[in-house]
């Protein structure tokens, strides 16, 4: 990593949260914790003055220019498609100033989107923690050990590393010209997550199964275990074996049952059967087979699921 000459920030700094939601109030009372005074945040929906009331107690709520003017560091922490247009505003209304630090949580946006912030002088830092909020102090443990990813220059560097740090986090450098795809990696392994164990859970309910959740449990913790310990190697089930006898019949039941899920299955089916082939585990032949069969549910059902 590339050391900057200037010196660090000083550790005490006043910090202004604008966008009061599930991230930034869990963070800033873990910023407070770490002894970073938290001065105004903005928030408009109940929720986030609920959510500020209970985990920053005693903060006041400002509109977002008096919050930026009010601070040392301020925490922009709103929806990605939202966060251009509000550091345009805070920008051209005169409410951020030179030498303050403006930082952002979007996984998606780096650097350039706080270019009207750098250009009145500001130093900037996008800062994202790659986990998932509730926005209660439960989040507060879950922070432990969580990973940021990061994108500065190097004068800014020392200032994100201690914001990581007193987080209880671990910084991972994201360059600039990455932080979509490292936005999109995260997004398609958690969201899409939630979105396929809330589809098998269904198929389990449909199934007469009374305590979904409690049967995947263990499976899908050792599954996510061993994914991640050893990748495509940990694959396994009725894909990997070959049986198209197996899938098939996973198939029509699905389709009979819960054809809302057969897309999903069909898609991911297909993904896995490209990667078990591509490392061997599976001959062309057969795996012809089992493609055969996923296109076939496909066309019966009308569901347009192209590989």
């Amino acid at each position: 990593m590339t050391q900057s000459s200037t010196s660090p920030a000083p550790r005490a700094l006043s910090i202004g949260v604008i966008g009061a939601g599930k991230v930034g109030a869990v963070l800033a009372a873990r910023l407070r914790e770490a002894g970073h005074p938290v001065t105004t945040v903005a928030g408009e929906s109940d929720a986030s003055r609920e959510r500020a009331a209970t985990l920053l107690p005693g903060v006041a709520i400002d509109k977002p220019s008096a919050v930026a003017r009010g601070c040392d560091l301020l925490l922009l922490t709103v929806p990605d498609d939202m966060l251009p247009n509000v550091v345009r505003v805070l920008a051209d209304s005169g409410a951020l100033r030179e030498g303050q630090y403006v930082v952002h949580t979007s996984g998606r946006h780096g650097l350039a989107v706080l270019a009207p912030a750098a250009a009145v002088g500001a130093r900037v830092i996008a800062l994202h923690p790659a986990m998932t909020f509730t926005g209660t102090a439960v989040d507060l443990d879950r922070l432990d050990g969580c990973v940021y990813g990061l994108t500065a220059e190097p004068a800014e560097r020392p200032l994100a590393e201690q914001l990581v740090a007193e987080l209880g986090g671990r910084s991972t450098w994201v360059p600039e010209e990455m932080r979509t795809l490292y936005h999109a990696g995260l997004a398609h392994g958690a969201n899409h997550l939630v979105t396929l164990v809330t589809e098998a859970m269904e198929l389990l309910s449909a199934a007469g199964s009374d305590d979904p959740a409690g049967t995947l449990r263990p499976l899908l913790e050792a599954a996510l275990d061993n994914a991640l310990e050893h990748g495509d190697a940990a694959l396994t089930g009725p894909i990997v074996r070959g049986d198209v006898k197996t899938v098939a019949a996973h198939l029509e039941d699905i389709t009979a049952n819960r054809p809302d899920t057969l897309p999903s299955y069909v898609a991911m089916a297909r993904a896995t059967l490209d990667r078990a082939v591509t490392d061997g585990r599976v001959l062309p032949i057969r795996a012809a087979r089992i493609l055969a069969v996923l296109e076939a549910a496909v066309a019966r059902t009308g569901h347009v699921a192209d590989h």
